[in-house]
């Protein structure tokens, strides 16, 4: 008797092969039969008319906190995504001894736009260790196969404690212990190494994440380790600084594979051929022999935010006068004519890599607090300015002022049409994922990417066949990152499955829910066509709502290939 059979679907291998009407039966977590099944199951599921796939892989999350205290990390499971790899740009919460703990927690609630209460009272600390944090991983039992990252700011942090953000140069010791934590979190099961050069990328009271002002040397040093083990994959928020071409001579340097995060390959209507050149460029990379890629997002990025919480605006250098402000200093300063007149000196010569880049057409007011002003909702701050006949800027703290800081904008900065993004989603050194799952949650919920890919570039726009967008959501981001196993179909898989309506599939409107700890708001989508997510064979959501688990079935990955 099976442990399980979904009978009747369209089953995707997740190979980019032709569908087939089949029977798939499951036993111990893997899939054991494909097509035609008589035997008995505990459990046997109708799929008929709707398509089964494997489990969307998503390559750049940051539950590693959350994790902590929520199995399920959600809303990944939810929105068909069944392996999620942490610790992205090098912002985790591992390692951390004890006396370092706020300093992490505020950084990473800045860099990565997360509730800080849900952080300091969230987080179970039953670790100090990258290996005993992957041990508690273990011990909690995820609903998702979970992966991570050592990361630069992190293991920086751990060693050089607030000098971290503030010495470009470690000590010759300095960067032989940052070296040997690489090391031990290798050997631990990490499935790799994760940086950041981006001026996007300020911790807490504005000042820069640690990565972010490390040199060259240190980043070759670090990244070398990976040469050395002979395992791992490197990714890194390059900004400007990690071109392409440093990043395929650090591949070249270590034999390993190396992958680009970066607003600066998106596309972008103020400079359109920008993010192709750097497509071409890894792709080149590629020809040589360098496995260098750029993490690729479907979706445009876009972001809800206040001016009590404006981290879409944080990298412009007026907006360094808010670090630490509380609520009326804030004010002062929004309405200050000097601080007015150096934000639009930003905009006038922006930094490359920065989320906006002075286009108000491109940020709307998206909810207002007063009732008199509700009939701007929906409408562009350059739409509001010539309403009423002011400059763009000035309408934008106006509003908020008046609303006492209390009016959501929402921005949507990149990837905000269709005809330039398309290229980028086809191009051979993309490779689609790009979430950002468990950060920004008070500005956005971008963990459908997969449901999304499949609702618009497969179905609406009809840019890939359900095949390939099944394959470029599972196999290939999977053997991208060195993911045994994951990400296909076939017989002797661990049965990670997606099973879905290809006519329905797709995901709400973003929604605000009070369910962090402390009480704090994040940001979630809900599915829409999703009939099942099973993760090792065990069913984790039903397109309505989470299997009651004592336990998740998610794997801590810690063995990849080579």
């Amino acid at each position: 008797m099976h442990d399980l059979v979904i009978r009747g679907a369209q089953v995707h291998d997740g190979l980019g092969n032709p569908a087939v009407s089949a029977d798939v039966a499951v036993d111990q977590g893997r899939i054991t039969r494909i097509g035609r099944v008589a035997d008995a199951a505990h459990r046997i599921v109708d799929a008929g008319g709707l398509a089964l796939m494997p489990g969307i892989v998503d390559l750049h999350t940051h539950y590693d906190a959350q994790i902590t205290w929520d199995r399920t990390m959600s809303p990944s499971p939810a929105l068909g995504v069944t392996t999620a790899v942490i610790g992205n740009c090098g912002f985790g919460i591992a390692p951390c001894p004890a006396p370092l703990r706020e300093t992490m927690m505020k950084n990473l609630s800045v860099v990565e736009g997360m509730d800080l209460q849900a952080l300091l009272t969230g987080v179970h600390w039953g670790f100090e260790t990258f290996p005993e944090y992957m041990a508690q991983l273990r011990r909690i039992g995820p609903y998702l196969n979970t992966a991570v990252f050592a990361g630069h700011s992190v293991i920086r942090t751990v060693v050089m404690g607030e000098a971290a953000s503030e010495r470009a140069e470690p000590s010759a010791d300095e960067l032989a212990t940052m070296r040997r934590l690489v090391r031990e979190a290798m050997d631990a099961g990490a499935i790799g190494f994760a940086s950041s050069f981006s001026p996007n990328h300020s911790g807490f009271g504005g000042r820069p994440m640690p990565s972010t002002i490390a040199t060259e040397a240190e980043l070759r040093a670090l990244t070398g380790v990976l040469g050395e083990v002979g395992r791992g994959v490197f990714m890194s928020a390059t900004g400007s600084r990690a071109t392409p071409e440093v990043m395929e001579s650090i591949s070249a340097s270590n034999g390993r594979p190396s992958f680009i995060s970066t607003v600066l390959t998106m596309y972008n209507e103020a400079a359109p051929e920008r993010g192709r050149a750097y497509y071409d460029a890894c792709a080149a990379a590629q020809d040589r022999g360098r496995a260098v890629h750029i993490l690729t997002s479907c979706q445009p990025l876009s972001f809800d935010f206040t001016l009590v919480e404006p981290y879409v605006l944080l990298s412009h250098s007026a907006f360094d006068a808010i670090g630490g402000a509380g609520h009326e200093k804030l004010r002062q300063i929004y309405a200050d004519a000097s601080f007015r007149a150096a934000f639009r000196a930003n905009l006038a010569s922006p930094k490359p890599g920065i989320l906006f880049l002075g286009n108000w057409e491109r940020i709307e007011v998206s909810l207002t607090a007063l009732p008199g002003n509700a009939r701007f909702e929906g409408m562009t701050i350059g739409a509001l300015a010539r309403a009423r006949g002011c400059d763009p800027l000035d309408a934008f703290f106006d509003l908020a002022l008046e609303e006492d800081l209390r009016t959501h904008f929402l921005g949507r900065f990149f990837q905000n049409d269709d005809d330039g993004v398309a290229p980028l989603l086809k191009h051979r050194a993309g490779v689609i994922t790009l979430s950002d799952a468990g950060a920004h949650l008070q500005y956005m919920c971008d963990a459908g990417f997969g449901l999304h890919f499949l609702s618009h570039w497969v179905r609406e726009t009809g840019h890939f066949s359900l095949e390939e967008g099944i394959r470029r959501l599972t196999s290939h981001p999977a053997d991208c990152f060195r993911i045994p196993g994951r990400g296909r179909l076939v017989e002797g898989a661990p049965a990670d499955l997606l099973l879905f309506d290809p006519a329905s599939v797709g995901m709400s409107r973003p929604q605000s829910v009070a369910d962090l700890p402390g009480g704090g708001a994040r940001m979630i989508r809900e599915p829409r066509g999703v009939h099942g997510v099973w993760v090792n064979g065990v069913q984790v959501h039903d397109g309505r709502g989470y299997a009651d688990l004592a336990r998740g079935p998610g794997a801590v990955l810690d063995r990849f290939d080579a």
